[in-house]
């Protein structure tokens, strides 16, 4: 009897019933190819283990047969896994939110996972694999590969598996760049801020560092005054908190010359949201007043001192809320109240007109409109201090005008809120009355999208997502800054805000004869790019981004 014949006897030794990987050589095939162009976030040792399963040697065309049958679901669940999409636990934590879409913005949705060049390079790919198969044992081949890359996954770090990005870490910069002021002097960095980032960047030592932020954060607090002095002078604050706005989306609208960028005083060119999903980033925004958290415990109790708009109570401001959308979707205004601790009621929406549908077909109030029952409710209020937070979402992926399901374009929608903004500041200087305007995005719109995530998805809050311009503009000063906007560049986030609201809470500014800039913006709080959601964090180390899913190891962010 020949060795072929033995091959399929169920009484030959099982070591004589192997069998090549068949069809499974170009699920393999397609991997690595994916895996070349930064597409994959592989996992050698569970693709191992899958192929020996393939190829363990079985008596008999039956039992052969139902190895691939029961491979298949099996082979799917591992190229997911493999894949950056949102894992399990992301899809039944966002579930709910998702039951909420329109169905329109779920094929639109679904429509942008396809990138047709991809499909035909992989026709390309299997045209190939038939063609050279008849000629080479390709299993050989797709074996040695992925032997290969397990032994550089254990010699060296995973990122070795990333060949399009440099392997040789950055020098160490545990400080940030210093501040530029009007005057053209350099603001020093704030020494401690942020943990030193002196070890390699192996899984290990990134998760240390990351414990280190925390435990760096949990201690910080802005101080706010006890009481304001008695020639403290009364002012507004209104604090704008805009939804998928981040410096990327602007980029790509082509819109950083508009003429709102000229209206700020102060502007943050390296601020980051921290998180890339609305209900966290309002909560982040209203509790700006301690160190970062991490994720989970924005959903626990936080000390009155965190809460930003608390702090200004005590200080005499009454407090107001305004949304340009009902605030139902995600839980909103729910986690607004009960993890922001904004207990002000919401003010009055009746007849506002809406110019946009949401991507769940509730209204989006025209924020021109909103904007201008604020103006008009505010001048009726009895108390000269006030503090309003106004979350609005005109840009959020999926609006839509009434009367078409197809969303909206982005510039578009942009261009107009930028004109209304322009207007209302115009408006606002007019008015006489003293406000500070802070305006601070909640995320990106993630309107290019890249490797990981396609254009609309913010399931991982890269660095494009989550570094926002946020600006402030103080309206109504008796010497008010002359020239370009003072521009902060070194790294900073929530804490920046709070510290300088609490150095401008006594209102003095608004009536000085001079006001001394450099002082109002000279060693403000430094927070290194540490951003996440329920499953995803990305952090910032040695100049380069690194992203860990679901508590997995760290790999580098694909640029």
């Amino acid at each position: 009897m020949t060795n072929q014949a033995k091959a399929g006897s169920l009484n030959a030794p099982f070591w004589q019933n192997w069998r090549g990987l068949g069809g499974w050589n170009y699920y393999f095939l397609l991997k690595f190819g994916l895996l070349w162009t930064g597409y994959l976030n592989f996992h050698p040792l569970a693709n191992l283990v899958f192929i020996a399963f393939l190829l363990f040697p079985l008596p008999g065309l039956k039992l052969h047969r139902l190895r691939n049958w029961i491979a298949l679901p099996v082979g799917i669940g591992l190229f997911w896994h493999d894949t950056w999409l949102p894992g399990p636990e992301s899809i039944v934590s966002q579930g709910s939110q998702l039951a909420g879409f329109s169905l329109d913005y779920i094929i639109d949705l679904v429509t942008r996972f396809i990138n047709w060049e991809m499909v035909g390079a992989a026709f390309v790919l299997l045209v190939v694999w038939l063609f050279v198969s008849q000629w080479v044992r390709v299993t050989v081949f797709v074996v040695g590969a992925l032997v290969w890359l397990n032994v550089l996954t254990i010699a060296g770090p995973a990122i070795s598996l990333f060949p399009a990005q440099s392997q040789a870490p950055a020098a160490a910069t545990a400080g940030a760049t210093a501040t530029e002021t009007e005057t053209g002097n350099a603001v020093a960095p704030v020494p401690g801020d942020i943990p030193a980032q002196t070890a390699p960047p192996t899984t290990q030592n990134l998760t240390a560092w990351l414990n280190s932020f925390y435990a760096s954060e949990a201690k910080r607090a802005t101080q706010f005054p006890t009481a304001l002095p008695a020639d403290a002078q009364p002012f507004e604050l209104l604090v704008i908190n805009i939804c998928s706005l981040s410096w990327a989306d602007i980029d790509a609208a082509g819109l950083e010359s508009h003429p709102l960028w000229k209206h700020f005083d102060i502007l943050f060119k390296n601020f980051n949201s921290a998180t890339s999903y609305s209900g966290p980033a309002a909560i982040r925004l209203l509790r700006a007043s301690c160190g970062q958290p991490s994720h989970k415990n924005l959903y626990e109790p936080a000390g009155n001192q965190c809460y930003l708009f608390e702090n200004l109570a005590k200080l005499g401001f009454s407090q107001h809320l305004m949304l340009d959308h009902n605030g139902v979707f995600g839980d909103f205004l729910k986690e607004v109240r009960e993890n922001g601790g904004m207990q002000a009621p919401l003010m009055n929406q009746a007849e506002l007109p809406a110019g946009l549908l949401s991507f769940d077909n509730s209204p989006v109030y025209d924020d021109t409109a909103v904007l201008n029952r604020w103006m008009e409710g505010e001048e009726r209020e009895p108390n000269a201090r006030s503090a309003t937070f106004f979350n609005l979402l005109p840009l959020h992926d999926g609006n839509h005008y009434p009367g078409t399901s197809k969303t909206a374009d982005y510039k578009a929608r942009a261009q107009k809120l930028f004109d209304e903004l322009d207007a209302f500041l115009t408006q606002l200087e007019k008015s006489g009355r003293k406000v500070m305007v802070v305006i601070v995005p909640e995320h990106g719109a993630a309107l290019k999208g890249d490797k990981m995530q396609v254009s609309g998805l913010r399931d991982i809050p890269s660095p494009d997502i989550t570094h926002v311009p946020a600006g402030v503009k103080f309206v109504g000063m008796k010497a008010p800054h002359e020239g370009d906007a003072i521009e902060i560049n070194q790294p900073s986030s929530m804490l920046a805000i709070s510290e300088l609201v609490a150095r401008s809470v006594d209102g003095k500014n608004f009536v000085a004869d001079r006001v001394d800039w450099d002082a109002l913006t000279k060693n403000l709080p430094q927070t290194a790019r540490v951003s996440e959601n329920s499953n995803a964090i990305v952090i910032q180390y040695q100049d380069k981004p690194y992203v860990r899913l679901s508590g997995g190891d760290w790999v580098p962010y694909p640029q």
